[in-house]
């Protein structure tokens, strides 16, 4: 690997109060530079007479130091280039073992403190399994179907000619005219009462969650939580201080006459056009009952609205915030499902009351959003792209929504009950008793396959087990051969004498049918 472009000194510290000579702390920066892997073979360093001028020492002693590096083999010097380190030395030189105590003899003494919330936040499991690639992946949309080289004309012109104002501004809101843009859209597709001044632009729903949380909740207040619901709005509830009350979820969503009694909630976090993860749509009437509660009790309801876009059998399901008269309603919203994850650009619609209070946390702990691709995806919504790519999504993951649901009746039977097939790019399955849904999530990935365990959404004593299955990105003919995995690796490649075989000849039509029945 070539470094040749890059002439840079590794950070040391010249002593000439030190009794070890000034060319022997120039040999040892360079060398143990080197060994800790901070300049890599190849890497170009600066002449001796810049490295003297930087360091401010004559440059008889780095021509010594240099001497010594070119004859040890550390460095190498190329005749009209300049010198470099040299090219034959491995990328890792520092063996592990030698890591690891150099690591020992500095690891840090003495007391040092952390915040006890810390303890909250669980691990990130960075080479999970749930991580790889593989069929059923969760949370990814269909990325190879984006229209990038619309995109990239959109990010290039604004890249090339960007206006004044998106350089210097300072607004914690967000660029004013993509919130007009997205207020247009909302007010159209989502049924969300607003205007531009409530929306404020953040790095997606997390970070949306977060600065509401900062400002309606404080530490020891009581928040209804659905059961089963969102890992990380629950760890983020947590380390707020809060204590969440856990409120079941069925075919009708929420129901908050099960809610626990508990004085003093003050707010309600719900998923009420798609559950996560079970994917039921709250009914009209308890829509009616939250909105009522939450105006008796002088509570908030916070609504994350995170894949309404795309529903396969009928027109999206309105918002709750468009039902609300008192607002009550904080509303969320992100283009990580409908565009792609990394582009990191969600929204709240914030009563107007508390839009000085959402201004004040926002300008305080990340002052204002990015605003380059807020310009690019104004004009990607004000030229209709986005409308046009949301049908288009819309037509294709139905194909694989249909395509999932035949393959799992075909394979399966009855053995599944599939909860949530009518919107977003997942469906969950639950499993009969007696199987472990993490012990096979975690055999899953040999067979190419990433299944999300929906235990793992349960935060009361009686989960029920199953999986949370990803169709975004997974083409449709790709899908018939990875459900025939997922059956031998659940149950062999051997047919289960119990199952229902008149249950595998199911369309996809009869499958609602039923499903809607239950409901």
């Amino acid at each position: 690997m070539s470094h040749n472009g890059t002439s840079l000194s590794p950070v040391f510290v010249i002593d000439r109060n030190e009794s070890k000579p000034l060319h022997r702390q120039v040999y040892d920066g360079y060398r143990e530079a080197i060994l800790r892997g901070d300049l890599v073979p190849g890497q170009k360093v600066p002449s001796s007479r810049e490295l003297a001028s930087e360091i401010r020492v004559s440059r008889f002693p780095v021509l010594h130091a240099y001497a010594q590096l070119l004859a040890e083999g550390f460095f190498e010097s190329q005749v009209g280039s300049g010198t470099f380190v040299s090219a034959a030395l491995p990328e890792q030189v520092t063996p592990s073992d030698s890591r690891h105590t150099e690591d020992a003899e500095h690891a840090p003494s003495g007391h040092r403190p952390m915040a006890a919330r810390n303890r909250l936040y669980p691990a990130f499991a960075r080479d999970s399994h749930l991580r790889t690639g593989g069929s059923f992946g969760l949370h990814q949309p269909a990325c190879d179907q984006f229209p990038f080289n619309i995109w990239s004309g959109l990010v290039s012109r604004h890249s090339r000619n960007p206006w004044s104002t998106s350089l210097q501004r300072v607004d914690p809101m967000g660029l004013y005219r993509f919130r007009q843009e997205l207020c247009r859209h909302l007010r159209t597709a989502r049924s969300v009462k607003c205007d531009p001044e409530q929306i404020m632009i953040v790095s997606g729903s997390q970070q949306a969650l977060d600065i509401t949380a900062r400002v309606i909740l404080d530490p020891g207040d009581a928040v209804l939580v659905e059961e089963p619901g969102y890992n990380l709005q629950r760890t983020l509830l947590e380390a707020a201080g809060c204590r969440l009350k856990l409120v079941p979820v069925d075919e009708q969503g929420m129901d908050i006459a099960r809610a626990p009694r508990c004085e003093g909630v003050k707010a309600a976090f719900v998923t009420p056009s798609h559950q996560f993860p079970l994917g039921s749509t709250m009914s009209a009437t308890r829509r009616l009952h939250l909105l009522n509660w939450a105006q008796r009790e002088g509570a908030w309801i916070v609504e994350d609205d995170y894949d309404s876009d795309f529903r396969f059998d009928a027109r999206p399901i309105a918002s709750l915030q468009g039902l609300d008269v008192n607002a009550r309603v904080i509303y969320i919203g992100t283009f990580s499902k409908i565009l792609f994850p990394s582009l990191r650009i969600g929204y709240l619609v914030i009563p107007r009351d508390l839009v000085g209070h959402f201004e004040a946390v926002r300008y305080a702990t990340d002052i204002f959003p990015p605003y380059l691709y807020q310009e690019a995806l104004a004009d990607f919504m004000e030229f209709g792209h986005l409308a046009r790519y949301v049908r288009k999504m819309r037509r294709i993951y139905g194909e694989r929504r249909n395509a999932l649901i035949e393959s799992i009746h075909a394979e399966f039977g009855d053995f599944f009950q599939v909860h949530g097939s009518s919107a977003g790019m997942h469906v969950s399955v639950t499993l009969p008793d007696g199987f472990n849904d993490v012990e096979i999530s975690a055999r899953a990935s040999s067979e190419r396959l990433v299944l999300w365990p929906l235990s793992r959404y349960y935060t009361g004593e009686h989960p029920r087990h199953g999986f949370v299955l990803g169709f975004g990105a997974t083409p449709t003919q790709h899908i018939p051969s990875a459900i025939k995995r997922l059956h031998t690796l659940i149950l062999g490649p051997a047919r289960d004498s119990a199952f229902d075989y008149a249950a595998r000849n199911l369309t996809v039509a009869d499958h609602l049918s039923l499903e809607s029945r239950a409901s």
